[in-house]
C-alpha cells in the first residue's frame, strides 16, 4: 500500500485544539478589528491573524493527473445502496463533465468547480485534466469481506474486482470504493471521513501502482463529523443543520467527501504533488479549505449559500438532471484562496 492521504473529519470544530483556537481568535478580534483567519480547523492556520498571509500549497515536484481530457473513475459499491442513493453519486460525477443546459443554471455548474483543478500544473507545465468521467461500476452487495473491514481491505477489493474482470485494469484512472452505512471501516469516524492512496505493485496491477480512494456513508455512524453541515456537529457550536440538496444526509455528505478525495487524488496522487504540511498527513486541495462552502465561512458556519425555494435545502452548484450539490471549497493556485467556482 502506498502513502495514504487522509480526509480529516469535516465537523466545524473536532478537537480541543480547535476550541481554544476559536477562543483565541474571538479575544484577539477585540484588539485587532478586521483581522481574519485564512483558513480553519483543525490546522494551525486558524491562529493566523494577518489577512495578508496567503494559503500556499507547495509543489513537491511529482506527477499530477494530467493525462487526457478527463480523469476516469471506477466505482465499487460495497454493501447495500438504493438505486436513488447511487444515482446521487453518479449524477454528481456526470455533472463534472456535462455541458447540458440544465447544468448551467445559477449558481455556476459543478463543472466550474472542477475547472479550478486545471490551475494545478506539474513541472512540465501540464494542467490537471479538465473533467471527470465515470467509466464503470461494480457491486459487492453481499459484503464479501464482511461488515467490519480494515483499510488494507480497500486495496484487496480493487485487486479482486480487476482479477475477476468486474473492472478493467487502468493505470490512468481512480478506483473509488464506497461503503454502505452499515460497514465499519478501521478508523472511520475516528480521524477521517475518507482517504486516497495507491496500490502496492503486484502481478494483478501489472507491477504498477493504481490510484484509489475510499469514502463511507456516515449516516448511522458519525453524521455530525462526516456529513456536516447536514447534521448537527458532534463538537463545537450546536448550530442547526442544513437540509441536504438531494434529501439524503449520508449520501449528500458522501458527495462532499468524494469531491475532496478526487481533488486530492488529482493534485497529489502519489504524495509528491501539491500539499501543505506533513507528507504523512497533508493538507491538500480541498482539505486545506475544510469547512468552507461559501463566502463568509468561519468555524461552525459553512458560509453564505443559496437555498432552494422548493425544498429549503442548501447547495452551491447545479448538476445534471436538475440536481443540486454542496461541494467543498478548494484551494485555487491562481488566486491563492479557497473557492468553490473557477474565476
Amino acid at each position: 500500500m502506498g502513502r495514504m492521504s487522509v480526509l480529516q473529519l469535516s465537523c466545524p470544530s473536532s478537537s480541543l485544539h480547535s476550541f481554544f483556537a476559536l477562543v483565541f481568535l474571538f479575544c484577539f478580534s477585540v484588539v485587532l478589528a478586521g483581522a481574519r483567519s485564512g483558513a480553519f480547523f483543525p490546522h494551525a492556520r486558524l491562529l493566523v491573524l494577518s489577512p495578508d498571509t496567503p494559503l500556499i500549497l507547495q509543489y513537491h515536484n511529482g506527477p499530477l493527473l494530467t493525462e487526457g481530457p478527463a480523469i476516469g473513475v471506477y466505482i465499487i459499491w460495497y454493501g447495500k445502496f438504493s438505486p436513488a442513493q447511487r444515482s446521487i453519486v453518479t449524477d454528481y460525477l456526470a455533472s463534472l463533465q456535462s455541458t447540458h443546459a440544465d447544468n448551467n443554471r445559477a449558481p455556476d455548474p459543478a463543472m466550474n468547480w472542477w475547472k479550478i483543478m486545471t490551475g494545478y500544473k506539474d513541472k512540465f507545465g501540464a494542467s490537471v485534466s479538465g473533467s471527470v468521467q465515470l467509466l464503470q461500476q461494480a457491486y459487492d452487495e453481499k459484503y464479501s469481506l464482511g461488515k467490519n473491514i480494515n483499510r488494507t481491505d480497500i486495496e484487496a477489493l480493487i485487486n479482486a474486482a480487476i482479477q475477476r474482470k468486474s473492472l478493467p485494469y487502468n493505470p490512468q484512472a481512480v478506483y473509488l470504493v464506497l461503503t454502505a452505512d452499515d460497514v465499519f471501516l478501521e478508523r472511520f469516524c475516528m480521524d477521517s471521513c475518507g482517504f486516497h492512496d495507491y496500490t502496492f505493485p503486484s502481478r494483478i496491477t501489472r507491477y504498477r501502482s493504481l490510484l484509489y480512494g475510499w469514502v463511507g456513508n456516515s449516516a448511522k455512524q458519525c453524521p455530525g463529523q462526516c456529513a456536516w453541515p447536514f447534521a448537527r456537529p458532534q463538537y463545537g457550536p450546536p448550530n442547526p443543520p442544513l437540509l441536504p440538496p438531494n434529501g439524503d444526509i449520508g449520501v449528500d455528505g458522501m458527495v462532499i467527501n468524494i469531491a475532496a478525495i478526487l481533488a486530492g487524488a488529482a493534485t497529489n496522487p502519489y504524495g509528491t504533488g501539491l500539499y501543505q504540511g506533513d507528507a504523512a498527513a497533508p493538507s491538500e486541495a480541498a482539505t486545506a479549505c475544510s469547512g468552507i462552502f461559501g463566502k463568509g465561512a468561519y468555524p461552525g458556519y459553512p458560509g453564505d449559500l443559496p437555498v432552494s425555494q422548493k425544498t429549503g435545502a442548501s447547495y452551491n452548484v447545479n448538476g445534471i438532471n436538475n440536481r443540486q450539490f454542496l461541494l467543498p471549497a478548494v484551494w485555487n493556485p491562481n488566486s491563492l484562496t479557497c473557492e468553490t467556482q473557477s474565476s
